[in-house]
């Protein structure tokens, strides 16, 4: 399917203050973009680079007053997610020297305290895959997804002490449970077109049966329609913008997503 995305960031700055972005989405086997605009107003200079985890980021010094950044695109996506029950365990020693990184303890995923809690999850499940859905299955049935509750973030360990919680703190419990059985994942921020209320998304990705497969305790079904702007170990890794010195007011931030006919360019 074809979507259109967009994001308005509003801000009023006290003086001058440094930016590190991470608004734009890059073509993959799971997407590609055909349009984008990226506007800053007022405008200003902008260094791109690419992060460790391939994400495109943005730096820059925002002017004192008001600042906005919008970014927008037409972007190619899967109408579903890939599933793949019975997808096999990758061994440590044969994995991909770019996953190693997110087998490790970070800091909102503390894998190695969950080692036990993990193993007793999957008891009597087929390694890999299978474990992946059934710790899915425990966070979606014991944490209530309330989005738009949780401003502060909190640890895997803490999610797991609280009765509801936000996709980012929830898909932050799936990664520590997963990487304490030595399987890689890593946590994604990005669209989903059926979202509601509309607002950035995260979830998580784990490594089985070698390659990268979605999963999102937030859903009763696994969606398609994701747009996927970040990946990192967790969530200080993918923040969408962090600034440096004196706080700033954050005055709006507007996400939509809509479904378009394939464009033609």
């Amino acid at each position: 399917m074809w979507l259109h995305a967009s994001c308005l960031l509003e801000f009023n700055i006290p003086v001058n203050t440094p930016f590190l972005l991470m608004l734009r989405p890059r073509s993959g086997s799971q997407q590609w973009v055909g349009r984008e605009q990226y506007v800053l107003n007022p405008g200003v200079s902008a260094i791109e680079f690419t992060d460790p985890f391939g994400n495109l980021c943005q730096r820059l010094v925002a002017p004192a007053g008001s600042f906005s950044v919008q970014t927008s695109f037409d972007i190619q996506v899967a109408d579903a997610s890939d599933a793949s029950p019975g997808a096999p365990f990758m061994p440590v020693e044969q994995l991909p020297e770019e996953t190693l990184p997110f087998l490790l303890p970070s800091r909102y995923c503390e894998s190695d305290r969950f080692t036990q809690m993990a193993s007793s999850l999957v008891e009597g499940v087929s390694p890999g895959y299978d474990q992946c859905q059934k710790i899915v299955e425990y966070i979606r049935t014991n944490i209530k997804y309330a989005p738009g509750e949780g401003q502060e973030i909190i640890s895997a360990c803490e999610v797991n002490q609280k009765p509801q919680a936000v996709c980012r703190d929830m898909a932050h419990l799936g990664i520590a449970c997963c990487r304490a059985l030595s399987i890689p994942s890593r946590l994604v921020v990005g669209y989903l077109e059926t979202l509601q209320p509309m607002d950035l998304h995260a979830w998580f990705e784990a490594y089985v049966g070698g390659r990268w497969y979605t999963f999102d305790p937030t859903q009763d079904n696994l969606k398609g329609g994701r747009v996927a702007i970040a990946y990192g170990r967790d969530a200080a890794d993918v923040a969408v913008y962090t600034q440096f010195g004196d706080p700033v007011d954050l005055l709006s931030m507007n996400v939509s997503v809509e479904q378009i006919s394939p464009p033609v360019y």
